[in-house]
């Protein structure tokens, strides 16, 4: 019984154990786009500008199933309130735009099976999900000019009055997910399509929050562009009053076409015959 336990297991293992392990390189060219506090309305499914995005990765493929990623993607995301539907941000208007670069690890799997090198297994879906690093910058436009947001502490961010409001860091941890598809061109070149959505730790990808600090106050401490940067509403706004919502962290997506090459021996060399796939013993 231990003896016919052992061969099953082997027979199960086989597929994943059968085929090389390789190295791809490749690139990928598309879209990028945020939600967060300046979402053209008030539902969280709701997205901010769609912007470009661009980005290189490298895969390291065990087998048929599973794949691991180091990727580096760069590219811009934006919103307005001049754009919103919600009548209250619309008045608030407030707007930013931000380049970020983005460096991730994934893990992904092949729901098909994928196998460029014989051919065997041209086409299939895969879902992905890792950790990452990104590094982003908002800025707004005024007199002309695009401004740096972070270093205004547009909400009151060191001040003694509010000892919970640190100015935030230009780098938060994200969490990609989400899926794709790839097509073996040749037994070298691979095409394929990919979106994710990623899950940030910080709430300042577009410099919006909390509330706000009284003009008065913002003008005393940071200077008339701090205050001006903050309260874009054209009405006084008072401390405490709604500017932002903490409860949710930002998100952000990616998306686009991908180009990869496969860095292994190629199958043309054994006139692309089909693997003889290795069996198990029958009884």
């Amino acid at each position: 019984m231990k003896k016919l336990i052992n061969i099953i297991a082997l027979c199960l293992l086989l597929p994943a154990i059968s085929n090389s392990q390789y190295l791809e390189i490749g690139g990928i060219g598309g879209f990028s786009t945020y939600s967060g506090d300046l979402n053209p309305t008030t539902k969280r499914t709701s997205h901010g500008e769609f912007r470009y995005s661009i980005g290189g990765f490298l895969r390291y493929n065990f087998n048929d199933y599973f794949t691991a990623k180091l990727g580096i993607s760069a590219g811009r995301l934006s919103a307005r309130d001049y754009d919103s539907q919600d009548a209250g941000r619309k008045s608030r208007n407030l707007q930013f735009k931000s380049v970020f670069v983005e460096s991730a690890f994934t893990i992904e799997y092949n729901i098909l099976g994928y196998e460029p090198k014989f051919m065997t297994k041209r086409i299939s879906p895969y879902i992905f999900a890792g950790v990452g690093v990104i590094n982003f910058n908002p800025k707004t436009l005024y007199n002309g000019e695009w401004v740096e947001l972070q270093p205004l502490n547009t909400e009151g961010q060191g001040l003694p009055e509010f000892p919970g409001r640190k100015p935030y860091k230009k780098v938060a941890i994200a969490f990609p997910f989400g899926f794709g598809l790839k097509v073996a061109l040749t037994d070298r070149f691979n095409i394929g399509f990919e979106a994710g959505l990623r899950k940030t730790t910080t709430d300042y990808l577009d410099d919006v929050s909390t509330t706000y600090v009284a003009d008065d106050i913002m003008n005393e401490r940071y200077g008339s562009v701090s205050a001006q940067l903050a309260n874009r509403s054209g009405t006084p706004k008072e401390t405490g009053a709604i500017r932002g919502n903490s409860e949710y962290k930002d998100w952000y997506a990616i998306g686009g076409i991908t180009i990869s090459y496969n860095l292994t021996e190629s199958g043309n060399q054994y006139g692309r015959r089909r693997r003889k796939p290795m069996g198990c013993p029958t009884f």
